[in-house]
């Protein structure tokens, strides 16, 4: 029997998808808009074009990135290996011509004898569902209104983010202890709290706030300043207003006691657990604009993040993405009443699904076509165990208790924690990569006991 699947979206991960399950014979239907519907970021028509930096990070066997090379690898992506085809010299990382890359890609799609490349807007979900046995959505951050209002249809309209407003992330092992202390806002100190806190000295606030306003930010076009709420403003432009403005707001130091003074800090800032083990802390309410090498140098100069490692940048631009933890399953299908009533099955892939990186998307990608092939095929999808790098991206991207879910990477931060623990951090790492490499090669197994790996 043969089946069809439109695939909505020619970036990364619709790519991905669209060859993996061209290659598995499955007939495959890929739309996308460009470039007679052209977005404000892309500059070519070809697929998979890499918008931002031309690096896909570290290869690195003991970090995350590296791990996360190591999965797409091992599952036979075809984008990795084209990645790989592609490359320029980078270091420990792995960068390519980017123009190479997405001209492999196209030729690629357009060569494959089961892919058709539409190139046309989608702007009606149902419809696509009526002529095909399953539905990839894969439209990336700048989705486009009519598909973006179709979507909302099916999930609710608070359920689809258009503004991007990510605090950074810190790992948990790289804050100074011996300067931050736990605390809730009008609680005994000595009891603790649900926060970490960073005091400030009233010297400290200054140096810091000078650093901030001096700070190179990302240049925002349209796109990204459409949509910005209040709530939403970055923390440099708050100090803009005026010098004291944070003081008042996420660095307002009201209800908490120094316990190295016993006296209220002049200014401070709450960091707020961002998974259930505590691996990685939030900056509560530091949504900013600055360039990533500035958010390193300059939040470095807040008492307690002097050596901090982060897990996630903060960013402020257009990004449409789902709610993930309340609307998809572990498989990247879209579970509502509305969704489900259609007459084929919706899946979501890459940045619309909430992964943030190139990799990460093509690795969704990867993991929605297992998925489909597996649904297709009426067999049942092995579970990614959550000790692989990817495994706990999507534990934590579709955990119902996530909150006020925000586009993620993979990171040790939101990986399970190590028992017992390791203190070294290089010999944590490194049993992290040991773990998750175990792991993988047992989920290889189940994938070809079910048929499912590519032959």
């Amino acid at each position: 029997m043969t089946y069809l699947v439109t695939i909505v979206g020619g970036g990364l991960a619709g790519s991905e998808a669209a060859l993996d399950l061209a290659d598995r014979g499955v007939a495959v239907r890929l739309v996308e808009m460009r470039p007679q519907h052209p977005t404000p970021v892309h500059h070519t028509g070809d697929l998979a074009e890499l918008v931002c930096s031309n690096s896909l990070k570290s290869t690195k066997p003991d970090s995350a990135a590296g791990l996360l090379k190591q999965e797409l690898a091992a599952l036979g992506s075809p984008l990795i290996a084209a990645a790989r085809t592609c490359a320029v010299p980078a270091g420990g990382a792995l960068a390519v011509d980017r123009t190479l890359f997405s001209k492999a890609i196209t030729d690629r799609v357009e060569a494959h004898p089961l892919i058709q490349l539409v190139r046309e807007e989608v702007e009606d979900v149902a419809t696509l569902c009526r002529s095909a046995d399953a539905v990839v959505l894969a439209s990336g951050p700048l989705t486009s209104d009519a598909l973006s209002s179709s979507l909302m249809d099916l999930t609710g309209r608070d359920a689809l983010a258009f503004y991007d407003a990510a605090a950074p992330v810190v790992m948990a092992d790289s804050i100074d202890r011996e300067k931050v202390f736990c605390q809730s806002r009008y609680e005994d100190a000595a009891a603790g709290g649900d926060y970490l806190n960073a005091p400030f000295t009233r010297e400290e606030y200054e140096r810091f706030i000078d650093e901030l306003l001096a700070a190179e930010r990302v240049i925002a076009k349209d796109f990204e300043s459409r949509d910005l709420f209040q709530a939403c403003q970055p923390i440099e432009e708050i100090a803009r207003a005026g010098r004291d403005a944070p003081r008042f707001g996420s660095l307002k130091p009201v209800g908490l006691t120094d316990p190295r003074t016993g006296r209220r800090p002049w200014a401070a800032l709450q960091l707020r657990a961002e998974d259930a083990c505590g691996q990685s802390y939030n900056l509560v309410g530091f949504q900013t604009n600055l360039t990533f090498p500035e958010q390193r140098r300059v939040f470095r100069l807040i008492p307690g993040l002097e050596n901090a490692e982060f897990a996630r940048y903060g960013v402020m631009h257009r990004n449409t993405f789902i709610d993930a933890p309340h609307l998809l399953d572990d498989h990247g299908r879209l579970r509502t009443p509305r969704a489900e009533a259609l007459a084929a099955p919706v899946y979501v892939a890459g940045q619309l699904a909430g992964t943030e990186g190139y990799c990460e998307a093509i690795r969704s990608g990867l993991h929605v076509a297992l998925a489909v092939a597996a649904d297709l095929c009426g067999v049942s999808l092995p579970p990614l165990p959550v000790d692989t790098v990817y495994g706990a991206l999507l534990s934590y991207a579709t955990d119902p208790a996530t909150a006020d879910y925000q586009p993620m990477h993979v990171n040790f931060g939101i990986m399970r924690p190590l028992e017992p623990p390791v203190r070294n951090k290089r010999e944590r790492y490194g049993a992290y990569a040991a773990r998750a490499t175990a792991a993988l090669g047992g989920y290889r197994e189940a994938l070809d006991a079910a048929g499912l790996m590519p032959r």
